[in-house]
């Protein structure tokens, strides 16, 4: 349960940093891309380039962030599918409840 927790806590911290990161990566650009548009000649083109470089190095966190995403979905279907399998009677007792709630609540509407 401990071991949850803090796979939990890091993983909010993980995505705290990402957000952060992505915001500020964005901002700069924006600035950046701000500046170009009132400087001309080499110094736009800089600034310009700068933003490009601001703007990949947030692509590849995104990416980075969707690949975390997507192993830890493939973990808990995983665990979910060895759970199913341990113990098949419980995993279709918990599948009719959702089922009779599920069918009771759009029998109401």
């Amino acid at each position: 349960m401990e071991n949850q927790q803090n796979s939990t806590s890091s993983a909010q911290t993980s995505q705290d940093k990402l957000i952060e990161s992505v915001k500020s990566s964005l901002n700069d650009a924006e600035t950046l891309l701000r500046e170009a548009a009132a400087a001309s000649g080499d110094r736009a083109a800089e600034l310009r380039e700068k933003a490009m470089v601001s703007m990949r190095r947030t692509r590849e966190a995104l990416y980075d962030a969707q690949d975390v995403v997507l192993a830890r979905g493939r973990k808990a279907a995983r665990q979910a599918d060895d759970y199913v399998h341990d113990n098949p009677w419980q995993a279709i007792g918990v599948a009719a409840v959702a089922g009779l709630i599920l069918g009771l609540l759009v029998g109401r509407r």
